[in-house]
């Protein structure tokens, strides 16, 4: 499926096309943000980034059905878990789309490109080995500051059939370009919040609104965009409260809608906004059991103890340059 706004490909190996009565098969690239599509030369190395097959490619099947399930938990997750939900009233109304973009098929939107290649796999975090149906109960919990479901329920099955369908043809313990959200070069100086608050009123406040409550859709049941801070946002214990994390993802994706090949803002005004966003006020998440063992904390963790003397505002905004390897 083609979203408008964003630099997509149409996610078959091959495209039958006429010229001129010939039949010729090539690999084709749309961009969704220009009158007229121009297809990506394949010696573009951005050209290389992993993008999520569409709602289109799944299977029409019994298993395509459980994929398609999935797909529409991940998508619109509130009409089935949030506040208003036909299964289960136990998230906070976004839906897990909010931050894996288009479903968890966009590049570098947070995408799920290499979790069903890397899964299970030993987190520090947890300091254990980690399953797939872990990690969605996670960002149920931290992102949508919800309740963990249970790993044999429907909604649970549906969700790591259609992750895995996903990921299919990536080679498993691959972590492939594009995966995931890019990992923005550290600045010499700390994110700064008060530059981040101009930005974000200039290009962020028209969608996520000037107090950061997002804009829900005409039906009270999801949102259109997210809450970026309050007390239906994200959890201090969500991936995108670490500041990387977010810059990462504001650099290639924000203002909608942005992309990785022609972003708007410069890494140091994703940085700053990044951080006016995390200093603002939102649910706090009881994180410490995380982090068993200190010393594998990534430098911008906001939170201590830490294994060295840093402050704990040097670890949330920097500068990060000396500090240590980051995660």
């Amino acid at each position: 499926m083609v979203s408008c706004g964003i630099v997509c490909r149409i996610n078959m190996k091959w495209i039958v096309r006429l010229i001129y009565g010939g039949i010729v098969a090539l690999p084709m690239y749309i961009s969704c943000n220009t009158p007229t599509p121009q297809p990506l030369s394949l010696t573009d190395s951005s050209a290389n980034c992993w993008t999520g097959s569409g709602e289109y490619q799944i299977p029409v099947d019994s298993v395509g059905r459980e994929i398609r399930y999935g797909r529409n938990l991940i998508a619109h997750t509130a009409q089935y878990l949030g506040p208003k939900g036909s299964v289960a009233a136990i998230t906070n109304g976004m839906n897990c789309q909010n931050c894996h973009l288009d479903a968890g098929t966009k590049p570098w939107g947070n995408n799920y490109g290499s979790v069903a290649s890397t899964y299970p796999r030993f987190r520090d975090r947890s300091g254990t080995i980690e399953s797939i149906e872990k990690r969605i109960n996670d960002c149920l919990q931290r992102s949508l500051h919800g309740k963990a479901i249970d790993s044999t329920s429907r909604e649970m099955r549906a969700m790591v059939a259609y992750i895995q369908w996903l990921g299919a043809e990536v080679p498993k313990g691959k972590k492939v370009k594009g995966s995931g959200i890019q990992q923005l070069s550290y600045m010499q100086r700390a994110a700064d919040p008060l530059s981040g608050e101009k930005i974000y009123v200039t290009q962020c406040a028209r969608c996520h609104g000037k107090q950061g409550e997002g804009q829900p859709d005409a039906n009270g049941i999801e949102y259109t965009y997210p809450p970026l801070w309050g007390i239906h946002s994200y959890t201090t214990g969500a991936g995108l409260y670490r500041l990387s994390r977010l810059a990462g993802y504001i650099k290639n994706n924000m203002p909608n809608p942005v992309n990785y090949h022609q972003p708007l803002l410069q890494d140091a005004e994703a940085w700053d906004v990044a951080a006016y966003i995390n200093s603002q006020p939102r649910p706090g998440f009881d994180f410490s059991s995380d982090w068993p063992d200190i010393k594998a904390k990534p430098v911008d963790h906001p939170f201590g103890p830490f294994a060295d003397t840093f402050t704990e505002r040097q670890h949330k905004l920097g500068p990060w340059v000396g500090m240590g390897k980051g995660k």
